[in-house]
C-alpha cells in the first residue's frame, strides 16, 4: 500500500466508489502527474491521478477538454457501429457530474476506468507494432478532424511554441538560478547555434501555411495501450495536452521517441541514433490513416516537425536543469542533463539523415 491510502479512499468515495480497496499500486511511468492503480474487492480497477497543478494551472480546463474530446470519439465509434470499450478513455464523474475534484490542500484528482489486459512500452523493436501504433495516433487525429479545435482550452499556453521556449531558455541561461550554467556551456551553445529552427514551424503557422488541428501533443509510444492478448493497439491515453496544434508537432514528438535507438534519458549517447526503419514504419501507419485529411504542406513539413520537436526537448530539458529541476520528475540531480545530451545526440543524427526522412514522408503527397 502507498503512504497516502486514506486520501485515496476519500477521493474514490467522492467519485462514488465506496467499496473496500484491497490494493493500491503507484505507476511510475510518466514525468508529470502522480498515478495509481486502485483495485477494489469486487475486482473493479481504476486509474487514479493527482494532476500536477504546477504544470497544469487550470485542471478544470483539462477535464473540460478531455470530456469533450472523449465524447466526440465515443460518438464516432457509435456511428460506425463499433463499441468504444477499451478504445476511448472512460472518466468517472462525481454525483455532481464533475470530472475532477479539488481537495482542501488544492490537490486535484480524477478517476478513470482501468483498461484491463493492456500494456504500454517505452521502446519497441517490432516494426509491425510500430506501424500499428502510428496508425492509432493517426486514427485518433482523423476521428477528431471535424472537431472544432478552437473550442478547446489551451491547457499549457504556448506548449509547442518553440520560438517562445527558446526565449524562455535564454532567460534561464541569464538567470542561472541553480548555478549550473558554467557546467553546460557546450549544450547552451548547441541550442543557440540552431536558433532558426525554433521559429520555422511557428512562422509557417502564423503565415497560414500550416493549419490548427486537434492534436495530442504528447505522442510518445508509451501513451498507447496495447492489448496483451492480440498485440493490437487499443487506446490513446494521457490526454492532458489535447488542444489546438500542428500535426507536425505530434508526428515529430512520436518520431523522436519511437525512432530513437534507446530511451530518451539513456546517459550513454553512443547508443543514440535515428532508426530509419522505425521512422518509416511509424510514418506509414500515421500518414496512411490521415490520407485525405492533411494538406501537402503539412506532409512536406513532417520532417521539420521531427527536428523541431527534438530541438524543443533539448531546450525544455536544459531549461529545467538550469532552473533547478522544477518541471520534470527526476531520478538523480543530473537526470535532466542526461535527457538533454541524449536529445542533442538524436538531433545531430536526424540532421545527417534529414534528406532520407523527407523522401519517406513525401511518398504520401497527394497526386
Amino acid at each position: 500500500m502507498v503512504q497516502n491510502i486514506d486520501v485515496i479512499r476519500r477521493v474514490c468515495k467522492k467519485f462514488g466508489r465506496t467499496g473496500e480497496i484491497i490494493d493500491v499500486q503507484e505507476i511510475k511511468i510518466g514525468n508529470i502527474n502522480k498515478t495509481y492503480l486502485v483495485i477494489f474487492s469486487d475486482t473493479e480497477k481504476y486509474i487514479l491521478q493527482q494532476v500536477n497543478t504546477y504544470v497544469f494551472k487550470h485542471p478544470d480546463e483539462i477535464m473540460a477538454n478531455i470530456s469533450a474530446v472523449t465524447a466526440h470519439l465515443k460518438n464516432k465509434y457509435a456511428v460506425a457501429g463499433k463499441s468504444h470499450y477499451r478504445r476511448v478513455m472512460d472518466f468517472i464523474t462525481t454525483d455532481k457530474g464533475e470530472y475532477g475534484i479539488q481537495l482542501e490542500d488544492s490537490s486535484f484528482w480524477r478517476l478513470c476506468i482501468y483498461v484491463d489486459r493492456s500494456v504500454s512500452y517505452n521502446t519497441v523493436s517490432d516494426l509491425s507494432l510500430l506501424r500499428k501504433s502510428g496508425a492509432a495516433f493517426g486514427e485518433f487525429e482523423a476521428l477528431l478532424a471535424d472537431f472544432d479545435a478552437d473550442s478547446l482550452y489551451e491547457t499549457i499556453p504556448g506548449f509547442h511554441n518553440t520560438a517562445k521556449r527558446y526565449e524562455n531558455f535564454l532567460k534561464s541561461v541569464e538567470n542561472d538560478a541553480a548555478w549550473r550554467r558554467a557546467s553546460v556551456q557546450e549544450e547552451i551553445d548547441f541550442v543557440i547555434e540552431r536558433a532558426e529552427l525554433a521559429k520555422k514551424l511557428t512562422t509557417l503557422h502564423e503565415e497560414g501555411v500550416l493549419p490548427n488541428r486537434v492534436t495530442h501533443n504528447d505522442t510518445k509510444y508509451n501513451n498507447i495501450l496495447i492489448d496483451i492478448d492480440t498485440n493490437e493497439p487499443l487506446c490513446v491515453v494521457d490526454l492532458d495536452t489535447v488542444m489546438p496544434g500542428l500535426v507536425a508537432y505530434d508526428f515529430g514528438d512520436a518520431i523522436r521517441f519511437a525512432a530513437n535507438t534507446t530511451i530518451e534519458d539513456d546517459p550513454d549517447t553512443s547508443k543514440v541514433s535515428l532508426d530509419l526503419a522505425c521512422f518509416e514504419a511509424f510514418a506509414d501507419g500515421y500518414l496512411s490513416r490521415l490520407k485525405g485529411f492533411l494538406t501537402n504542406d503539412e506532409i512536406i513539413h513532417m520532417t521539420t516537425g521531427a527536428l523541431t520537436m527534438t530541438y524543443e526537448l533539448v531546450i525544455r530539458f536544459l531549461t529545467d536543469y538550469l532552473d533547478g529541476d522544477k518541471y520534470f520528475k527526476i531520478k538523480s540531480p543530473t537526470h535532466n542533463l542526461e535527457r538533454t545530451r541524449n536529445q542533442i545526440a538524436l538531433l545531430k543524427d536526424m540532421e545527417r539523415k534529414e534528406a532520407q526522412m523527407i523522401a519517406i514522408t513525401e511518398r504520401y503527397l497527394s497526386k
